[in-house]
């Protein structure tokens, strides 16, 4: 018995008694006696006897359970947006299943299909790179569960959504390297089928547009993790003209810009500006330390995971799609002029 969670059944055979008689000494019921009562919870204390959430959400119609499908866990926005949905969710006395695509499009049909299986009473997604059709999604509008899409979103799918400002995000911090004097500046953005990449791709050319800088699709490459910035930013850096600052997509790809740029005999900002995305730890541990542009995960989180509440309550009461957007922040740092 004390190798696993016990159950009420566990509590009724040690002590005697019925089922019933245990359930109700726990729920205080007036037709049991204080004996039974303290005999039943000084065991079930005892024993750490934990009341099993999703049966009891199953037989009440009640289960205050919340999906959560998120691409990746350990990138820094997410663990934010992760930490905002935690205390709002918190606050409510509902519990998470975290799930993980990994960027992938079929793990990502798996676990909605968990999710339904374990009859959540609500889900908060953010889409996988690889993903392009949305029929997963939509099963969980068939089975009358409220979805709230969070940064990556599906357009086509008539839920709610919170999203980041990533276009102004992006044009604020373009702006402000033409500013300080950059003329060529290379944008490493991700596939373009996802909405937040199109939305900073096209803050970045607005901002060229606006100070009168033609935009150059060479200097636009797909360049969105680790991997594929040691090729590209090789190739800009030995351009006859090479860019005289690069935008990336997100801190990581940006802090191996610093790296790289610094190994190839590069001052930074000097000779080149680097600007990020998210505003992570990471952009203050580089040296120098990195511009860029602040996502608000953790509200990001926490204005998700209210809608969704706020469905579940009956508090929202708006048909058809709720947008909620996130301003960004510009943050200086050195590695910008």
């Amino acid at each position: 018995m004390e190798k696993r969670q016990i159950t009420l059944k566990d509590i009724a055979r040690a002590l005697s008694l019925s089922t019933s008689t245990v359930s109700r000494s726990l729920k205080d019921h007036p037709d049991i006696s204080r004996e039974t009562k303290d005999r039943v919870r000084k065991f079930a204390d005892e024993h750490r006897y934990k009341p099993n959430a999703l049966a009891l959400g199953l037989r009440t119609n009640k289960n205050k359970t919340i999906g959560v499908i998120i691409p990746e866990i350990v990138h820094y926005f997410f663990s934010s947006v992760l930490s905002g949905m935690q205390e709002e969710a918190e606050k409510e006395d509902y519990s998470l299943i975290i799930c993980q695509s990994n960027e992938d499009y079929n793990r990502e049909i798996k676990v909605t299909r968990t999710l339904l299986s374990a009859h959540v009473c609500g889900v908060l997604a953010s889409v996988s790179k690889t993903t392009t059709t949305f029929d997963h999604y939509q099963e969980i509008l068939d089975n009358e569960i409220p979805l709230v899409f969070f940064d990556r979103i599906c357009t086509g799918i008539n839920t709610d959504r919170v999203v980041v400002d990533d276009y102004t995000g992006t044009f604020n911090a373009v702006n402000h390297l033409i500013q300080t004097g950059c003329k060529r500046i290379a944008f490493l953005g991700a596939p373009t089928h996802l909405t937040i990449s199109n939305n900073r791709r096209m803050g970045y050319e607005d901002a060229l547009r606006k100070n009168g800088i033609q935009v150059e699709p060479s200097l636009m490459p797909i360049c969105d993790t680790i991997l594929l910035a040691g090729e590209i930013v090789h190739r800009l850096l030995n351009l006859t003209d090479r860019p005289d600052a690069i935008f990336a997509i997100n801190d990581e790809v940006a802090a191996y810009c610093i790296r790289k740029i610094k190994a190839s005999g590069f001052r930074i900002p000097e000779d080149i500006s680097v600007c990020g995305f998210s505003n992570s730890y990471i952009s203050e541990a580089t040296d120098p330390g990195l511009t860029t542009v602040d996502q608000h995960g953790f509200e990001v989180g926490t204005t998700a995971m209210r809608l969704l509440i706020d469905r579940l309550n009956g508090e929202e009461k708006k048909e058809g799609c709720v947008s909620k957007i996130i301003k960004t922040r510009l943050v200086v740092r050195e590695s910008t002029k």
